[in-house]
């Protein structure tokens, strides 16, 4: 949810707590390729992981929010969802 600006919010807090998530997650994805070694495919799709996740962590301490500048509308059909190239590469890391 939070990949499509679903749980954004001005609270302060949450920055944090999202900041604190990311990080982690990333951590664990760190630590889980230098302890499995796994193939090329799981390492770029880590890869695209940690990257987009660090991108956003960037985004929120320097700006204090995710800036998401892409919607995929349609005529006739209005895309709630907005998102950004770093959520790209977090969906496409964790698909793989």
């Amino acid at each position: 949810g939070v990949n499509f600006g679903l749980l954004s919010s001005d609270v302060e807090v949450m920055r944090w707590v999202l900041i604190a998530v990311a990080l982690v997650i990333c951590g664990w994805v760190a630590v889980w390729l230098f302890r499995v070694r796994p193939g090329r495919l799981a390492q770029v799709a880590a890869g695209l992981l940690i990257g987009g996740a660090v991108g956003n962590v960037i985004d929120r301490l320097a700006y204090g929010a995710v800036a998401d500048f892409l919607n995929m509308s349609l005529p006739g059909w209005r895309n709630p969802y907005s998102f950004n190239l770093a959520d790209i590469a977090i969906f496409a890391g964790a698909l793989g």
